[in-house]
């Protein structure tokens, strides 16, 4: 039976890749396993623009950076701000090929761990082959984690309900009539692709007043994120209430406000805004449209509705980890790992990070500014237990 690979990297989008970059520079054997930027290229519009600018890129050496990507198309930054989709994923690929990352094209199926003061961890991929890992990395993003509250699946027909990460498409809903239930960013931003599509109308009903179109400002995001790649553990050792100012500045920035772009592309008859409401009955007629009331009296007459309502991590919900045994053996805390300063779990070897690190991370790790600082914390973790294992050795090749 060949020796276990040193580390197993399980996702491969934008934490994945950073997490393989820092592997490959140190010599650290590794297969990386997924597909490419999957959920950004299959769950997100294509006329999507990131909120981002060029600062967050995924490289933990700081070289091939979205600027440095950029100046090699001859771009520049104001011309390229706001990224787009496309252009982002032109960057995570552009950042792969000059990392020289090979992703192994497979997704595990189920994963298990023996005991014992060195744990071995084994892999089984959809085709069947088996793969053993001294450590693994779960850099899992979003997609096992939309949140549909219980409320609204009970509500709607289920055929007439999509989470927004299923609608992506949006040439469907041409001449249509959608509800889209909530009112951030993602929210209008889904209303926009849907209208400029030919929707006859685009509805939002959401509790809070409407955010205000103004530039968010994350330029006090790095310095932060960064503190952790050098200190880890220091956003765990801060007092609560200074993670509570951090999560009130980021919510400020992140839900209180709409990019001022985004207000042109909803401007006009066809998008109507219900602030402060909220849905309280639906049945469905018999020419087959929904009619809807909301709590304010209102009554919409429509054809889809669309949850734009986030992502709440339920780590049982990721289905190799719940066909194995480690589900069993992992400590976890309103539906998150447990995680130390490492982003080590409770399972020895077996690390989480992007989105299932938030909790014990910070909140900074649901976007893509916490990959760079993520792979440089877990990967100086991997780096000491290859190095006692004597196993620093050649990287791998992707799995046949």
């Amino acid at each position: 039976m060949p020796d276990p690979v040193p580390l197993l990297i399980v996702g491969a989008g934008p934490y994945g890749l950073a997490m393989s970059a820092y592997a490959r520079r140190h010599g650290i054997a590794h297969v990386i396993a997924g597909r490419p930027m999957d959920f950004w290229a299959s769950q997100m519009p294509r006329p999507l623009y990131l909120r981002s600018g060029c600062d967050w890129h995924l490289d933990p050496f700081d070289e091939d950076t979205i600027e440095a990507y950029l100046e090699a198309k001859n771009l520049t930054p104001a011309a390229a701000v706001p990224l787009s989709r496309d252009v982002y994923l032109d960057y995570c690929d552009w950042f792969q090929r000059r990392k020289d990352i090979r992703v192994t094209p497979k997704f595990v199926r189920e994963l298990n761990a023996s005991g014992g003061p060195a744990p071995c961890f084994q892999a089984v991929f959809d085709g069947g082959e088996t793969l053993a890992a001294r450590s693994v990395v779960v850099a899992l993003g979003f997609g096992y984690f939309p949140h549909v509250p219980d409320a609204y699946a009970s509500l709607f027909p289920a055929r007439r309900l999509r989470h927004a990460c299923e609608v992506v498409d949006f040439s469907g809903l041409r001449g249509r009539r959608v509800l889209i239930i909530g009112g951030r960013q993602s929210a209008f931003e889904w209303a926009a692709c849907i209208r400029e599509q030919g929707a006859e109308a685009v509805f939002l009903s959401y509790r809070h007043p409407t955010p205000a179109f103004v530039p968010s400002d994350s330029s006090w995001v790095n310095p932060l994120v960064d503190a952790i790649a050098a200190n880890p553990g220091w956003y765990q050792r801060i007092a609560l209430e200074e993670k509570e100012q951090v999560a009130r500045r980021l919510w400020t920035e992140g839900r209180l406000k709409l990019e001022p772009w985004l207000a042109p592309r909803i401007a006009g008859e066809t998008v109507r805004l219900f602030p402060g409401s909220q849905v309280v009955g639906c049945r469905e007629l018999p020419c087959g449209a929904l009619d809807v009331q909301l709590d304010t009296g209102a009554a919409l007459r429509v054809d889809q509705v669309i949850l734009a309502t986030g992502y709440k991590v339920d780590i049982a919900r990721v289905p190799f980890l719940a066909r194995g045994t480690l589900l069993r053996r992992l400590e976890t805390r309103d539906g998150f790992p447990v995680l130390d300063a490492y982003f080590e779990s409770s399972v020895p070897g077996l690390y989480f990070t992007s989105l299932c690190a938030t909790q014990d991370g910070g909140p900074f790790f649901a976007f893509t500014v916490g990959a760079r600082a993520s792979a440089v914390v877990i990967g100086s973790a991997v780096r000491n237990i290859a190095t006692r294992a004597g196993s620093a050795a050649k990287v791998s090749e992707p799995v046949a």
